[in-house]
């Protein structure tokens, strides 16, 4: 009968926190809180538009100028639904890129159906900024220029306009 009542009141001590090795911790706050009120832990995010947009350097090269030619372009997709390979063109001149180091896919394949995706250039010294846009959306690489001078395989279309 002893073994039983002192394994009742240990079980108890445990239970109440009331032990040998002293209070338990503080309980639980209870301090009422605004459920409202963001966590102060938390950054606050630095909105986007702070950022400075990127610029063009004109003394700069391909991979220099690469976030301004992607900025260029993807402003371009943002305000059009579907831009085609002359407003691309047209885009990058107004950004400041030289007319003539361009090159540009045709928009309409050989069986005269929408071509899939479109694809520009910019030569830059020895190496070119690419750009792709259609049904994969906007991607852009930098590459070196191809032993012809050009940056695109196969055939592109004059940019006289």
């Amino acid at each position: 009968m002893l073994a039983s009542t002192a394994g009742i009141a240990t079980l108890a001590a445990v239970v109440s926190g009331c032990s040998a090795w002293g209070p338990a911790g503080p309980g639980p706050d209870t301090t009422p809180t605004d459920a409202n009120a963001a966590p102060s832990a938390e950054p606050t995010p630095v909105p986007e538009t702070t950022r400075p947009a990127p610029t063009l350097d004109p003394d700069g090269s391909a991979l220099q100028n690469r976030d301004y030619f992607d900025y260029a372009n993807e402003r371009l997709v943002e305000e059009q639904d579907a831009p085609d390979g002359r407003a691309f063109i047209d885009n990058l001149i107004a950004a400041g890129f030289a007319r003539e180091a361009m090159e540009v896919t045709p928009d309409r394949t050989a069986a005269d159906l929408a071509a899939d995706s479109i694809q520009f250039a910019v030569r830059i010294g020895d190496a070119c900024l690419l750009g792709q846009y259609g049904d994969i959306g906007y991607v852009s690489h930098v590459t070196d220029a191809l032993s012809t001078g050009k940056c695109l395989v196969g055939r592109t279309r004059p940019i006289d306009w």
